[in-house]
């Protein structure tokens, strides 16, 4: 299945065995995004949160 990257545009391929909450990376820009829902034509997908380092505070 194939996807168009949000911020640049590139095709992402998302794999068969994919499953919702696995981060796919596009191979041009380095986004990640994140699997809300899938079926058998279909894939939604938003941008990955980014986590920062917890400095314990």
């Amino acid at each position: 299945m194939k996807k168009e990257c949000k911020d640049c545009g590139a095709e992402l391929t998302i794999p068969q065995d994919s499953m919702v909450g696995e981060i796919i990376t596009c191979p041009d820009c380095g986004t990640d995004f994140e699997i809300v829902s899938k079926t058998e034509d279909t894939v939604e997908m938003k941008e990955a949160e980014s986590v920062g380092e917890d400095w314990g505070q």
